[in-house]
């Protein structure tokens, strides 16, 4: 982890098996499944699911201030808290939580390398017993919304048109091209397939390892650096609800150091239903030299 631009946000297995007791550490789950935390989670670690209380379930967007704080709250966690965050699909929603806590300010947030996946491999303590902390002894303050972190319609068109930064599209080949809208079994969908107009296609899972850890700081400069993503250019990252294009956005941002990346979470959702949006199908044309 070393050569990353920031490995203070990563931490091992092993790190969590000796730390997650700690009373300023707080493990939190955040899965696709949100049932998988019942099967089996770290010893004392405690879950947030996703499409009930990481989002607003009435407007389609991430939680209020107000609301964050309370999740916050009853989570025990307060400014001073370390969290660490992990779930299943090499941490899809574990870095959606970590990129909604970082538009809110926490301080230390960080991720566990690897995820579910790599500690159950492991054959590491597990349990079924659902936690359920003391809330916090007095709320939780939010900063923020920090919206340099968060692209928002207005400006992806603009960048579509200028070429002012470089847009990842993190989803699927097919998705990517149009032969999919969106993935088996996921509700959120489009009317339209296929990308925004210039976009990079690089699947998300390209950054992770076959255990889910991720790559190393060498291989990810590279994976990134062919589709014109570097330090000097701003790089929008978008999926097709945004959870996806958040674990790209953590990469670029805290492993890779690209100071400007925001993440698209209107992503494929917004832009496919959008009445009159340009949108490519088929495969992209190789990066221009820039």
């Amino acid at each position: 982890m070393a050569d990353y631009a920031h490995p203070e946000v990563l931490v091992s297995t092993d790190w969590v098996s000796k730390h997650s007791n700690d009373p300023n550490v707080r493990v939190v789950e955040v899965d696709v499944d949100t049932k998988a935390y019942e099967d089996a989670h770290i010893p004392g670690a405690i879950a947030w699911a996703w499409n009930t209380e990481l989002c607003d379930t009435v407007v389609r967007d991430i939680l209020r201030k107000e609301q964050f704080e309370w999740l916050m709250t009853r989570s025990g966690i307060d400014s001073e808290t370390i969290v660490v965050l992990y779930g299943d699909n090499n941490n899809w929603f574990a870095a959606w939580a970590f990129w909604e806590m970082k538009v809110y300010g926490h301080a230390d947030v960080r991720i566990m390398d690897g995820g579910r996946k790599k500690w159950l491999v492991e054959g590491r303590d597990a349990e079924t017993k659902a936690q359920t902390p003391a809330p916090g002894k007095r709320p939780y303050i939010a900063s923020g919304p920090d919206f340099s972190l968060r692209a928002f319609l207005p400006q992806v068109q603009q960048v579509q048109k200028t070429g002012s930064a470089v847009l990842i599209d993190v989803r699927s080949p097919q998705e990517f091209t149009g032969e999919l809208k969106a993935p088996p079994g996921l509700d959120e969908t489009c009317q339209r397939g296929g990308h925004i107009p210039g976009a990079r296609g690089v699947c998300w899972s390209k950054a992770c390892n076959d255990d889910g850890t991720f790559k190393a700081f060498e291989e990810l400069q590279k994976l990134y650096g062919t589709e014109g993503v570097r330090p000097t250019k701003p790089a929008i990252t978008y999926s097709r609800i945004g959870e996806r294009s958040s674990h790209t956005w953590f990469v670029l941002k805290y492993l890779l150091g690209i100071p400007n990346v925001a993440n698209y979470d209107g992503s494929w959702t917004e832009w496919g239903n959008l009445v009159g949006a340009p949108i490519e199908v088929g495969q992209a044309l190789p990066p221009a030299n820039s």
